[in-house]
């Protein structure tokens, strides 16, 4: 008699449970010291075999087919925790929460992590691009959902990553007005004597985000290099104003200032000294170059409210407080400053985020550019 064949580990069997009713299984191999398998169920033998060769497929895949089976809520809580315990910061942990807990959990939560598919996704992305968010709103979920599937697919959670089957709302571009030199100057003649003369300034010339500035310290100006370090960042987080990291690890940046900037730097300095001795024992000293009038971090919507006014004294009631920071990269671009060198200064995380956003600007500068070599070439 011939000897009956062993089959190898992972090559899979399929019998008939009872009439009726076939199962498949794989053989998983030892996992925390017991033998593992996977079964699945089907009506008739080829289709329990179509399911045996799928469940091969998967193991060879890398596809963690002994890991407990989860629902995309059960993913997504222990995303959360594990965005956290890696010291996501708390403002980026709020947003996330929001997206999840107000668009993803309600559609698709109870959904089994395994059995989301392309089209589940595709049909939520489109009932939210027809409830009246923004294109913005609706990428920032889509992008959400393919970042968490893709983290449970590097923990062999799943197999692959239905989401990105799925084609993402478009970009709306939208044009925004640019802040002219002109326009810059009357706004710098404008804020003179103002007490936050020198935040608005600082703003234009090194192009540091609202939080960051808000977070500057004394100890983070270096007059004598002509230069300030961003360490931190002031961001109300759940109701309460905290100091976090800032937004990327190239946002924790050294760049250089103006000599025109650290001038109104020491003004400001002297002013705050002014404060203090007003302020007497109800000043709590934080060391930050922008706090309040005794001394607290600012709150930002009074840095906001500030703004709107300064602005409309100025006659530019369009132009937002990151609108600064905006106009600081496009003068640099335009000073021939290098798209790495604005990088830098801005603290992006990537060069393409750079060049994508001032793409504009770097046409007019490559034409000046090819402008001027031409000028050399061909004159006299």
């Amino acid at each position: 008699m011939t000897a009956k064949r062993r089959r190898a580990h992972g090559e899979g069997s399929v019998y008939e449970q009872r009439p009726g009713l076939w199962a498949a299984s794989v053989d998983l191999g030892w996992i925390d010291g017991k033998r593992k398998r996977k079964t699945v169920y089907a009506k008739t033998q080829a289709e329990a075999v179509v399911k045996r060769d799928e469940l091969k497929r998967r193991v060879e895949r890398g596809e963690n087919l002994a890991a407990t089976p989860r629902t995309l809520n059960q993913w997504l809580d222990e995303w959360l925790a594990m965005k956290a315990h890696e010291g996501t910061r708390p403002s980026t942990l709020r947003t996330y929460r929001w997206l999840i807990n107000e668009h993803i959990r309600p559609t698709l939560g109870t959904v089994k992590l395994d059995k989301l598919t392309p089209t589940m996704i595709r049909r939520m992305i489109t009932a939210k691009s027809g409830a009246d968010l923004s294109v913005t709103t609706v990428r920032h979920i889509y992008g959400m959902v393919r970042n968490v599937l893709a983290d449970a697919l590097r923990e062999e959670l799943i197999h692959r990553n239905p989401a990105l089957a799925v084609r993402p709302p478009g970009a709306v571009a939208v044009e925004r007005r640019a802040l002219t030199v002109e326009e810059a100057k009357r706004l710098i003649q404008t804020i003179q004597g103002e007490r936050l003369e020198a935040l608005w300034v600082t703003a234009l010339t090194v192009g540091l985000r609202r939080g960051e500035l808000l977070g500057l310290r004394w100890s983070d100006v270096d007059f004598a290099g002509e230069r300030l370090t961003v360490r931190q960042a002031l961001m109300r987080v759940d109701g309460v104003l905290s100091f976090t990291w800032p937004k990327t690890d190239r946002s924790r940046r050294t760049v250089p200032v103006a000599p025109q900037t650290l001038t109104m730097l020491r003004a400001h300095r002297r002013r705050q000294a002014e404060e203090r001795d007003a302020a007497g024992e109800r000043w709590q000293d934080h060391d930050l170059v922008f706090p309040s009038v005794i001394g607290t971090p600012m709150e930002p919507r009074n840095a906001d409210r500030a703004w709107h006014a300064t602005r409309a004294k100025a006659g530019l009631p369009w132009l937002r407080l990151h609108d600064l920071r905006h106009a600081c990269a496009t003068f640099l671009l335009a000073s021939g400053a290098s798209p790495r060198t604005v990088m830098k200064t801005l603290g992006h995380s990537q060069i393409s985020l750079t060049m994508n956003t001032y793409a504009h600007v770097l046409e007019d500068v490559e034409r000046a550019s090819v402008d001027a070599a031409a000028e050399r070439l061909f004159s006299g």
